[in-house]
């Protein structure tokens, strides 16, 4: 299963953060706008991420819940049916919740760098370092690390957890 070191910090805004990243980016900006649903899942996260009515993808993931970069085991499927899939998925599972956000995407060697603006929660950097199969999770830990210094991302703007969870605690 494909692994990443990630880390997920709250911003209070993007600009100077996307000006740094785009002097270092090899590919990028690429913007997307997605809509995550999540669903019950008790083996980690199911999301079904939809950027059109005909493009999407079923991503399941587990990481721990837990600040500073940590590992995630991840799994995608491509579909050109998520609307369909959403309500088949529902009516299975139970949706958990749902995230909309606006990212842009920037990649830096083996790194992908998520600029999001997610509704009702704000502005967030997120950072994936690719692992290789057979490579330990200290090294992307520590080029995660070396990307948050440059980036000016503090120990104290970490966030443990998945965007749904904030807005499943923001409505509680």
């Amino acid at each position: 299963m494909p692994r990443n070191i990630e880390i997920k910090a709250s911003v209070e805004h993007l600009d100077g953060i996307e000006n740094k990243v785009a002097l270092i980016a090899a590919e990028g900006p690429i913007t997307l706008t997605q809509d995550d649903t999540f669903f019950r899942c008790d083996s980690g996260r199911l999301k079904l991420r939809s950027f059109s009515d005909t493009e999407g993808e079923l991503i399941f993931y587990r990481r721990a819940d837990e600040n500073g970069p940590k590992e995630s085991f991840y799994l995608c499927s491509p579909t050109t049916a998520p609307t369909t899939l959403r309500e088949s998925l529902s009516l299975a599972y139970g949706q958990v919740g749902r995230v909309q956000k606006r990212r842009v995407v920037y990649i830096v060697g083996r790194a992908r760098i998520h600029l999001d603006k997610v509704k009702e929660l704000g502005y967030f950097v997120e950072l994936e370092v690719v692992l290789t199969e057979e490579e330990s999770a200290k090294s992307g830990q520590s080029e995660a690390y070396e990307l948050m210094e440059y980036l000016g991302i503090k120990p104290s703007q970490l966030v443990k957890d998945a965007y749904v969870d904030l807005i499943n605690q923001s409505d509680g």
